[in-house]
């Protein structure tokens, strides 16, 4: 299922698909600069501690490198 929207709540990235129906959430923290960094139909990057993680649509991790 094609990721539609990412957003950012606190400390949570929550992926919806076009239809809105949540496919996964990610926890962030809330340093300066740590959060949702973007997102594409397959996958959502995320910020964590000078580090940049990578997810599928389904919240599992594909990738990591320094940030």
């Amino acid at each position: 299922m094609p990721i539609g929207s990412a957003v950012q709540k606190g400390d949570w990235i929550y992926v919806y698909d076009p239809k809105g129906h949540q496919l996964a959430s990610v926890a962030c923290n809330s340093k300066k600069g740590d959060g949702l960094k973007g997102y594409t139909a397959e996958t959502f990057s995320v910020q964590k501690d000078g580090w940049i993680y990578t997810y599928d649509e389904k919240g599992h991790q594909l990738n990591s490198m320094r940030g």
